[in-house]
């Protein structure tokens, strides 16, 4: 299946693969906007809203993405949802377990002891300590915005340089 993303002039292709879907990030669109960054906090925010996710709430969310930047290369870095994932593994209490139907890898906060071991298994460093308890949160990773569908730092990215799908796209420059 060749995809096209609207208003970049881009195509791609879909191999197929896995029939998990993951977020790719393509470097050779990203130009390092965070952008993805920005609508990931927005998207995990008590309010929804832009402004007020910057502006109002206290503490404010941690990304779950973070845009990596080692000149001229920019990529953006998130949970990869190993097939085999380390972090659960190392899981000393199975907070950190993979669901079996959907293949994400998925945080239960309730059995968590804040030992933060996952942290220091995830081979991506894609697992972060949250700097404030106060919602009672002790790591931040991705959740693929599962409750609404689609990624908010895929929809967001200007440059398609996030894509969402079961295997990595072959990229036409």
């Amino acid at each position: 299946m060749t995809l096209s993303l609207a208003g970049t002039g881009r195509d791609w292709t879909d191999t197929g693969g896995s029939h998990v879907k993951r977020i790719y990030a393509l470097e050779e669109f990203c130009i390092g906007c965070r952008l993805c960054e920005v609508h990931c906090i927005v998207a995990h925010s008590r309010s929804k809203d832009l402004v007020k996710a910057f502006k109002e709430e206290n503490p404010r969310p941690l990304a779950r993405i973070k845009v990596m930047e080692c000149r001229p290369v920019t990529f953006a870095l998130q949970c990869r949802f190993c097939e085999e994932p380390l972090c659960v593994q190392a899981c000393l209490t199975g907070a950190m377990h993979m669901n079996e139907e959907t293949g994400m890898v998925e945080w239960d906060e309730a059995k968590c002891v804040g030992c933060r071991t996952c942290v220091i298994y995830c081979p991506y460093g894609a697992i972060r300590p949250e700097k404030s308890q106060a919602k009672g949160r002790i790591i931040s990773k991705c959740d693929m915005c599962a409750e609404t569908g689609l990624p908010a730092c895929v929809a967001a990215c200007p440059n398609g340089a996030l894509y969402y799908g079961e295997e990595k796209p072959e990229v036409e420059l």
